[in-house]
């Protein structure tokens, strides 16, 4: 990271640098390497791997705070359904190793639910692997539902069992549901908190870039070995991922990426030489809002050849 950090400064010759990352990247050498010659970061930190006390601090109920507003809230206290869509946090300054940081830790509802879902979801998985043929299951990583199933080799005695026992962790889902809803960040900014944690809410959309490229561009696997025909590939894929974002934001973000690009893909027409093309398509939500967006339309029974020139007109002017 440090050498295209460094490439970036100089090919841009930027005032100031903030490098926003999320855990991977949010190692202490990283941070000291951000904290000079006018640099900055913005990185993801986890709640579970502070020491006690900031621990204890960050998961209190009280000294929240709502931007804009100087009351101190007790987020236990909260009406769920009003401030569903909000999102508080708290502060403090911290040294830790020889590095002196920000830390501030938010709190949302609309999160809190959503990781509780994912969850019960999880759960259910785990339960029907249970019901089914536990002994299949296999050694897993730390987010995967097998996580919460326990096994157990002994008898309530303390005695070698006959046959292995699979059961609910209930008290691994206990422990992590003591933090949903909860985030933290450090940083080295003395800005406003709730302009570091708007930047920090974006960091998402960079994250669906990527899997936009590889889940619907089909970026990688690459089944390509000359070197030109990758930056091809790449280039090709990057230039399509500026169109759809381009395509999203005309559409005002009403429709999913599946929407979008599934719906592009259906447009299909029929050739009629010399008069025109035929659409094959059914008109719904997204054709109307893709035309209303752009300005033409081709939902008519046929497509003329004098109508798709001028269509064709205006993607010059």
């Amino acid at each position: 990271m440090k050498p295209l950090e460094r490439k970036i400064l100089k090919d841009f010759q930027l005032s100031k640098f903030v490098l926003c990352t999320d855990g991977g990247l949010a190692s202490l050498e990283n941070r000291r390497f951000n904290d000079l010659a006018g640099r900055a970061f913005i990185t993801t930190q986890s709640i579970k791997k502070l020491k006690d006390h900031l621990k204890r601090w960050a998961l209190d109920p009280e000294g929240w705070r709502l931007s804009g507003d100087n009351r101190i809230y007790n987020i236990s206290e909260l009406d769920e359904e009003r401030y569903f869509s909000h999102t508080f946090y708290k502060e403090r300054w911290i040294k830790e190793n020889g590095l002196e940081q920000r830390l501030i830790v938010t709190y949302s509802i609309r999160y809190k639910d959503y990781q509780n879902k994912i969850r019960e979801r999880q759960i259910n998985r785990a339960l029907q692997a249970v019901n089914t043929n536990p002994y299949k299951i296999k050694k897993t990583n730390p987010n995967d539902y097998k996580r919460l199933i326990k096994k157990t080799n002994i008898t309530t005695e303390g005695e070698v069992a006959d046959k292995e026992v699979f059961s609910i962790d209930q008290d691994l889902i206990a422990r992590e549901a003591q933090y949903d809803g909860f985030y933290a960040v450090c940083t080295n900014l003395e800005d406003d908190a709730s302009q570091i944690i708007r930047i920090n809410h974006r960091r998402w959309e960079i994250e669906e870039c990527f899997r936009i490229m590889k889940n619907e561009f089909k970026t990688r696997p690459v089944y390509l070995s000359r070197d030109d025909r990758i930056v091809a590939h790449f280039t090709t894929c990057f230039l399509a991922l500026v169109v759809y974002r381009f395509l999203e934001k005309k559409l005002e973000n009403r429709f999913t990426t599946s929407e979008i690009i599934q719906g592009l893909r259906d447009m299909n027409f029929f050739e009629v030489r010399g008069e025109g093309y035929v659409p094959t398509y059914t008109r719904n939500d997204f054709t109307d809002a893709l035309h209303d967006a752009f300005g033409f339309r081709t939902d008519y029974q046929i497509v003329t050849l004098r109508h798709l020139k001028k269509i064709l007109k205006k993607t010059k002017s």
